[in-house]
């Protein structure tokens, strides 16, 4: 609410004519009522954010080895997590193929999923199956990273094995062990 102060000023009689000044006051007790309204109203309608969690299924462990899922070696890419950040993959098996060192992120461990991906399914013409062995020396970050780098590649399959002692010399190799 605005109001007009018209009080005040003058009262003497004669003497020259001169306009009132007239001062304004505005109310604002209208606005801020209001804006703590809003904040009540946006406090109480607002929902955080929750974590979302990605889904691994486990195989159980009382199941039977026969239910194993028989996949080309050729279209196999796995995944050694070393340490200080950095990972080894192969595509195939151990020590037929060359392994290559990588980082993690936007250009290393995503483009090569990509490539490797768009590779092997131009050839086989069904998706890359990935295995991610996580090394003792390889911190749970690591893993995340693994699992993130897969969701935004849109791997379809992947799973997670124990690494095996011929991979754990590559690594040893590499010096990520």
């Amino acid at each position: 609410m605005a109001e007009l102060d018209t009080s005040g000023g003058g009262g003497k009689k004669g003497g020259k004519v001169r306009s009132k000044k007239q001062s304004t006051r505005v109310d604002l007790t209208a606005m801020v009522d209001l804006a703590f309204l809003l904040i009540t109203f946006f406090i109480m309608t607002t929902t955080l954010s929750k974590p979302k969690a990605m889904d691994v299924a486990m195989p159980d462990k009382d199941e039977k080895q026969d239910n194993q899922l028989d996949v080309a070696a050729s279209r196999t890419m796995t995944l050694l997590l070393g340490k200080d950040n950095k990972l080894m993959w192969y595509i195939g098996e151990p020590g037929k193929t060359a392994p290559e060192v990588e980082g993690y992120g936007k250009k290393g461990l995503r483009q090569t999923l990509l490539d490797k991906s768009k590779e092997v399914q131009e050839k086989t013409g069904k998706f890359m199956f990935v295995i991610i062995k996580p090394s003792n020396k390889s911190v749970y970050k690591n893993m995340v990273d693994a699992l993130d780098e897969i969701a935004i590649t849109n791997i379809q399959s992947y799973g997670f094995a124990e690494i095996l002692p011929v991979e754990t010399k590559l690594l040893q190799e590499q010096g990520l062990y």
